[in-house]
């Protein structure tokens, strides 16, 4: 039995992307379908959650496997992975996430249609036991940590012996950043130095108050896996707000990006702006470390 908190967490997210999904763009997600790897090959070059989504050899490892998507969303990622030739099982608080996915289902060719899992995941029975990779591109972080530990205890006991966790979440290591990035006011959110708007947004956000740290996403990993990989991303990137929105900015992104990697690990990790977090080796319940 979750807490009240934890529970009006759930029924705000709700009720949010129920609003945000509400209109949809199905045709842009057929035209990803249909061009799959060109539409990859732009995102992967400056756009950060798909990025650190497909990180590594992600893109070449999926076909064929059976994947769970958690908070599918818009299913952009979802019909990424399933033009790929993934079997994707896709679950989102919002019941507008089954409706954009029943309508693609109706016009893709996937080799796989989606499957939709509908409802509150924690309440979901007769999970399949035997996927190959969990997913959650910018998830985790709408849960409260009592919700994000019922859902790993969950995930664990869906996943193969050799499966996989991969989530893309924000990088909240540096307190000064931090406070930086909430003063800094962008579209639809106010300046922290504008206390009563700010308030106000705040109480609207269906994000709660919580860790988002690489050590935090370590900690919660290490209490049901052998292996945790986290890759942190933004430590320039994060500085693409300055330029205007267009092929520039792009250039620059990708140009931080690959500055980045010659970064000492600490330094990356202390000034990421989102971070892949990877999981593997699950321990099954009642086995031992």
């Amino acid at each position: 039995m979750l807490s009240p908190q934890s529970e009006n967490n759930t029924l705000k997210n709700r009720q949010h992307y129920d609003r945000r999904y509400s209109n949809s763009n199905i045709h842009r997600a057929l035209r990803i379908s249909n061009n799959v790897n060109e539409f990859l090959d732009k995102v992967t070059y400056a756009d950060t959650s798909w990025v650190c989504m497909y990180y590594g050899d992600f893109r070449e490892r999926i076909q064929g496997k059976k994947i769970l998507e958690l908070g599918c969303g818009n299913c952009f990622n979802a019909v990424v992975m399933a033009s790929l030739g993934a079997q994707v099982y896709a679950n989102d608080i919002s019941d507008k996430s089954g409706e954009i996915i029943e309508a693609i289902n109706k016009e893709a060719d996937f080799e796989f249609p989606i499957q939709y899992i509908q409802g509150d995941f924690l309440r979901i029975k007769d999970l399949p036991e035997d996927f190959d990779y969990v997913v959650g591109k910018a998830f985790l972080h709408h849960l409260t940590h009592e919700q994000e530990l019922e859902f790993l205890r969950k995930i664990v006991s869906s996943l193969k012996k050799d499966g996989e966790v991969r989530f893309v979440e924000p990088a909240v290591n540096n307190k000064f950043l931090d406070k930086l990035r909430w003063a800094i006011p962008v579209s639809g959110r106010p300046s922290s130095f504008q206390s009563k708007k700010f308030k106000m947004w705040l109480s609207k956000d269906p994000h709660p108050i919580r860790d988002n740290s690489g050590k935090h996403f370590k900690q919660l990993g290490l209490q049901f896996f052998n292996e945790i990989n986290i890759y942190s991303v933004g430590a320039i990137e994060r500085f693409h707000r300055l330029f205007p929105d267009n092929d520039t900015n792009k250039k620059f992104r990708n140009f931080a990006y690959k500055i980045e990697l010659i970064f000492p690990n600490f330094l990356r990790y202390e000034l990421a702006r989102t971070q892949t977090v990877i999981y593997k080796l699950p321990r099954k319940p009642n086995s031992n470390p």
